[in-house]
């Protein structure tokens, strides 16, 4: 009974971050990575729950937890590098999963001995915290809590390679019928309670301090969307935009303008409008990364800056935006009333402004209104195929020749 108690402890303890991570993100309005943090601890607790209730032999138990456990990895590890403003390549995750999982069933066929088998798992996990830990340190963002987050991550892969090398060389075999009763069994509840809590404070720490700032920043917000003020996203962009070609990363920038906005201030008042406007920003804040900034900057026209993203991917979040916008239900509206928006997508080139960039993005936006609205239009696009074929000069000495005879 002891144990079974003991054995709760863990997971217990991990749905309590998930639900300190739930309500930091909803109470500090804070960007979905801080609520990745919280699934991540919830997988987690699945993954514990199982390993802790499922009988110690079934042939199943390690491929049940292997799922559970990897989501959590991959979920944490992709919260983690989107907070950073890096991309995770999930393709080499599910590649890690696939491999470790075949190689596990060959291992459990063969063999009723425990060992292999959480070598095999935890070297899987320990590889996909090693990819995670590589792209964090790919970020030029440093200050002191960044590294924090990296030497917690690095310590994560650490304990999954060595941790079971070093159990298993005091406890070389472990029949499946008595894994509970291992001295693995009870060292990996303490350290994962360890690794639970060090990881979850930094983590917590970090969210803490994102709230803080966004509480610093509230005089720089739009009141009526929370997104940032004109001034503001003009001063980001400012910033943002020299780091970009310092760093050779690319910047994408988005204008969006809600379309015939006018008609629905004229019908169904200001209010209604506002909760138009409303709903779109917090569309907006819900659909793009915490490296991302947004900000109003008119009345019903808004801009993104979509940083570290290349032109193509910034047109189809723009595109899937739009889709979201109009299936979106509006409060004080007709209930069979859905509106639409327009968007222009620019991608920085090297040397250009603010100012450049955004006349060539409303420009986009103008071509997109122009061409019956509730659609994205790509000045990248455009630039190319409005540029003219060269003359291919056989055509013309044969054009000569023809005219030559016809005189």
């Amino acid at each position: 009974m002891q144990t079974q108690i003991l054995g709760l402890v863990t997971p217990l303890m991990a749905l309590f971050f998930a639900a300190t991570f739930a309500v930091l993100w909803r109470m500090g309005r804070l960007k979905r990575h801080v609520l990745g943090f919280g699934i991540a601890y919830v997988l987690s607790a699945i993954g514990f729950l199982i390993t802790h209730f499922l009988p110690a032999d079934a042939f199943y138990l390690f491929h049940t937890t292997q799922i559970f456990y990897s989501l959590a990895s991959t979920v944490m590890l992709a919260s983690v590098c989107e907070r950073a403003g890096q991309r995770l390549h999930l393709w080499s995750f599910v590649f890690v999963y696939v491999v470790t999982a075949l190689v596990l069933a060959i291992a459990v066929s063969l063999t009723d001995d425990v060992a292999p088998r959480l070598i095999i798992v935890n070297m899987g996990y320990g590889v996909m915290f090693a990819m995670g830990v590589t792209t964090l340190l790919t970020a030029r963002r440093r200050d002191i809590i960044d590294i924090a987050i990296i030497a917690v991550m690095v310590f994560q892969a650490a304990d999954f390679f060595v941790r079971p090398t070093l159990t298993l060389l005091f406890e070389q075999t472990i029949p499946a019928a008595v894994y509970r009763d291992s001295i693995y069994y009870s060292l990996i509840g303490l350290v994962l309670g360890v690794k639970g809590v060090t990881n979850a404070m930094v983590l917590i720490g970090a969210s803490i301090a994102e709230w803080i700032r966004t509480l610093r920043e509230s005089s720089e917000r739009d009141p009526l969307t929370g997104l940032r003020n004109r001034g503001a996203f003009e001063q980001a962009m400012r910033s943002l935009l020299p780091r970009a070609q310092t760093e050779a990363r690319p910047l994408t920038l988005v204008i969006a303008d809600i379309d015939l906005f006018k008609q629905v201030n004229d019908i169904w008042g200001h209010q209604a409008g506002d909760k138009v406007l409303a709903g779109f920003g917090e569309l907006i804040e819900r659909m793009i990364r915490g490296c991302d900034v947004a900000g109003r900057i008119g009345g019903e026209e808004f801009c993104i800056a979509v940083w570290n993203c290349e032109n193509e991917p910034a047109e189809r979040l723009a595109e899937r935006i739009r889709q979201a916008f109009a299936r979106l239900e509006h409060c004080g509206l007709n209930d069979d009333i859905r509106l639409t928006a327009s968007f222009g997508v620019a991608t920085a080139r090297d040397g250009e402004t603010y100012m450049q960039l955004f006349a060539r993005a409303d420009q986009a936006l103008y071509r997109a209104k122009s061409s019956g609205r509730d659609r994205v239009e790509n000045a990248e696009t455009r630039r190319l195929e409005e540029t003219p074929p060269k003359p291919n000069p056989m055509l013309i000495d044969n054009s000569l020749n023809v005219d030559r005879r016809s005189a």
